[in-house]
């Protein structure tokens, strides 16, 4: 009975970690996703500024974009027209400093992370003449 006990403790303590790993990579995934959403309706917000400026003025260009992305994306939520002139005034406003800044990870992680490029060439042996 004793290493039952054992057993039972061990267990608990390895599945506590796998929990503790999915967590962590479920977090991370999201983290991930978020940032590339944000590329996306930044490269979009680009793109309607960039067509608007050649666009017929009253040519429907904004809801005719709305209705060919939802049809395309049905699943997608985010091309409505409200939807695309939010993202056009995120980007017009955001742009003014010619850069969206850091990855969203980074500047949600704050400046004491470690600096993973200089780790890795620390770790990388040197060669022996």
């Amino acid at each position: 009975m004793g290493s039952e006990l054992i057993l039972d403790k061990e267990y608990k303590e390895w599945l506590s970690a796998l929990k503790l790993k999915v967590r962590t990579a479920q977090i991370k995934a999201a983290l991930t996703v978020n940032t590339e959403l944000l590329n996306l309706y930044w490269e979009i917000g680009a793109d309607i500024v960039a067509k608007q400026t050649n666009a017929k003025w009253g040519s429907g260009f904004l809801p005719h974009l709305s209705k060919d992305l939802t049809a395309e994306f049905p699943d997608m939520k985010g091309f409505s027209l409200s939807n695309l002139k939010y993202i056009k005034q995120w980007y017009l406003f955001y742009s003014q400093e010619n850069s969206i800044g850091q990855q969203a990870v980074a500047q949600l992680a704050g400046s004491d992370q470690p600096d993973l490029k200089s780790q890795q060439t620390d770790r990388v042996p040197s060669r022996k003449s």
